[in-house]
């Protein structure tokens, strides 16, 4: 991933509206982090979302260390059915296209919109 500028308020309200939308089509919580990791990158993004407590079994949590070029997409179980990890894989590869070419909202934006259509088509 190339360096990419931090996130604007608009794109961070873009993305909670990609979030909503996400979550009334699908019944799954989305949930986004972005910023430096605390440790090694999957560890910390199985704890944030085992922090999801009650939510977590539903949650698909997508996380970004830009300074690490790290991306991690965790899915609970519930989720697990809906969202396979292939899927997740291929969602991964495009977003990390995008964050390559310095769009780091259009990634998570269109990252989370492909998870939900996985989501939806079960």
């Amino acid at each position: 991933m190339r360096a990419v500028r931090t996130l604007t308020p608009l794109q961070i309200d873009d993305i909670r509206s990609v979030q909503k939308a996400a979550e009334a089509r699908t019944g799954l919580r989305f949930a986004v982090y972005v910023g430096r990791a605390d440790g090694a990158g999957r560890e910390f993004a199985e704890r944030l979302h085992a922090a999801l407590d009650d939510d977590a079994d539903k949650a698909v949590l997508i996380t970004v260390d830009v300074e690490a070029r790290a991306l991690e997409i965790v899915t609970g179980e519930r989720a697990r059915k809906f969202v396979t990890d292939a899927e997740c894989r291929l969602v991964a590869a495009s977003m990390v296209g995008a964050f390559g070419a310095g769009d780091l909202a259009g990634g998570l934006i269109t990252g989370i919109a492909a998870l939900a259509d996985c989501a939806a088509r079960v």
